[in-house]
């Protein structure tokens, strides 16, 4: 996923609450009394939203957080581990996350992540490079978009049947990539992927989403005599709702990744890391005019 978009395009990551499920509609049924002075009492009925509707709504919410969310960072918590290792020990990194609205000369507005990493296995860090394929960027900004109306011409979409006397089950939207000459350059999606969102019934809020590339550039090649590796990858992110500045908006808890790389070969080299997000706070920045008295004397 890319790191950055304009707002103007939807590549945005988190989704702010919005209103009641789409399609739900009251109806009254008619049921035998045994009084008949009795008054019959309506019951609500439910009718599942289609996927149009579904579309329609993700698309409302991403427009809802892309003009109202604000720039904030949060506590980022990350153990990774690569599988053989010399050491084979997990590696546990906390930092701290940023998310930043950035104004263009376009008068579009840009979302960028960023982090400063604090220790590394309880030590301090010097080195702000993560090593290894340990974090993931774009899922604040970008995650959620890959099912909305203005990625549909990118992707297929199917809806899981629903049970009607289920109200508590999640909507199911599967998706898949769908890569043309003519529509990859506004794909949020580069690569062959596939996956499914799950949609609580009550917010018509993705609380999860699960994402498998069979062909992923696990590492890029560096040009010195060190390849490329391929492999399988494989990531699911929880959302939970965090408040800021007065809003709700729905924001990843964790995120879990698993890349392997020379799938089928002899020799497959496995990493993993979990990322757990909390203690979210708008960034402000806040600033005083000082009496001559205080001037720092140069």
């Amino acid at each position: 996923m890319r790191s950055s978009r304009s707002t103007g395009e939807y590549w945005l990551a988190a989704i702010v609450l919005f209103g009641l499920l789409a399609g739900l509609r009251a109806g009254a049924a008619q049921r035998a009394e045994t009084t008949p002075q009795m008054a019959e009492t309506p019951v609500q009925k439910t009718e599942p939203p289609t996927l149009e509707e579904i579309l329609q709504r993700l698309q409302k919410n991403l427009d809802q957080y892309d003009s109202g969310v604000p720039s904030f960072f949060a506590d980022e918590h990350v153990v990774s581990r690569m599988v053989p290792d010399v050491h084979d020990q997990e590696t546990v990194t906390d930092s701290v996350f940023r998310l930043k609205r950035v104004l263009n000369a376009d008068h579009t507005t840009t979302l960028e992540e960023s982090r400063e990493v604090k220790t590394v296995n309880g030590q301090p860090e010097k080195s702000q490079e993560l090593g290894g394929p340990s974090i993931v960027d774009g899922a604040f900004e970008g995650g959620l978009a890959v099912v909305s109306l203005s990625q549909q011409s990118c992707m297929n979409y199917t809806l899981e049947r629903m049970k009607r006397n289920d109200a508590q089950a999640p909507i199911v939207v599967r998706f898949a990539s769908v890569l043309t000459p003519e529509n990859t350059g506004g794909c949020l999606l580069q690569e062959n992927g596939r996956g499914q969102v799950f949609i609580d019934r009550a917010t018509m809020q993705i609380t999860r989403m699960e994402l498998t590339t069979p062909h992923h550039i696990i590492i890029p090649g560096d040009g010195m005599g060190y390849g490329t590796r391929v492999g399988e990858w494989v990531l699911s992110v929880d959302y939970a709702p965090v408040m800021l500045d007065g809003k709700s908006f729905w924001m990843p808890a964790t995120i879990n990744s698993r890349s392997t790389s020379g799938r089928g070969s002899f020799h497959p080299i496995i990493w993993t890391f979990k990322a757990s997000y909390r203690n979210f706070h708008k960034l402000e920045v806040t600033s005083r005019i000082l009496p001559a008295s205080e001037t720092p004397v140069q």
